[in-house]
This record gives structure tokens, C-alpha cells and sequence, in this order.
């Protein structure tokens, strides 16, 4: 159940920063940078 529902979860977040990145690109940028550095912090703690 719990896989399922976080493969929903992934899915659903991935479909909306898709349309997201497809309406305003520079969105794009934004949540890479955004993604990289929760990333980083997470490694480090």
C-alpha cells in the first residue's frame, strides 16, 4: 500500500512540474537548482 501510494505521489508531482516546466520554462531552472540543493543538504546531514 505504502509503495503504491508514493509511486502515486511521484507520479502526480511529476505529471504537474511537467505542465508546469511546458507553460514557463524558466521554471525549469528553478526547480533544478531547488532540487540540487535540497539534495546537497540532505547528504550532508
Amino acid at each position: 500500500m505504502v509503495m503504491t501510494l508514493t509511486l502515486t505521489i511521484s507520479a502526480i508531482s511529476a505529471i504537474i512540474a511537467g505542465l508546469v516546466v511546458l507553460i514557463w520554462p524558466r521554471a525549469l531552472n528553478f526547480a533544478v537548482g531547488l532540487w540540487l540543493l535540497i539534495h546537497g543538504v540532505l547528504q550532508l546531514i
